[in-house]
C-alpha cells in the first residue's frame, strides 16, 4: 500500500540506531531512546496559501533528515512502522 502525506506533511521511516553499550552493560531495546534521524518515504505537494498559490516542501523522497524527539504522529502501514511530520518540525538535511 502506497501512501502520500496531504500539504506539508512527510512520511518518515526512522533510521535505526546501532546497539549501544555504556560502561560494558548492553541496554535493552525497551530501555533505548528513539532515533532522532530518518528517511523521507514520500512527501505531500507543498503547501497551500491563502491566494491558491502552492509553496513546494524543500525535503523529497530518499531524503535523510533529522527531527525532533516528540514531533510527529507514529503510524503502522503494512506491519512497518513510520512517522508522519509537518515540514516545520524537520530540523535538517543530512547530506
Amino acid at each position: 500500500m502506497d501512501l502520500r502525506p496531504l500539504h506539508d506533511r512527510v512520511l518518515v521511516r526512522r533510521l535505526e540506531a546501532g546497539e549501544e553499550r555504556q560502561g560494558g552493560i548492553i541496554i535493552p531495546d525497551t530501555a533505548k531512546e528513539k532515533p532522532q534521524q530518518g528517511e523521507v518515504v514520500s512527501a505531500g505537494n507543498g503547501t497551500l496559501l491563502d491566494n491558491g498559490e502552492r509553496v513546494p516542501l524543500d525535503v523529497k523522497a530518499g531524503d535523510r533528515i533529522l527531527f525532533g524527539k516528540y514531533g510527529g504522529a507514529d503510524v503502522t502501514i503494512d506491519g512497518e512502522e513510520y512517522l508522519i511530520l509537518r515540514e516545520d518540525e524537520i530540523l535538517g538535511v543530512l547530506e
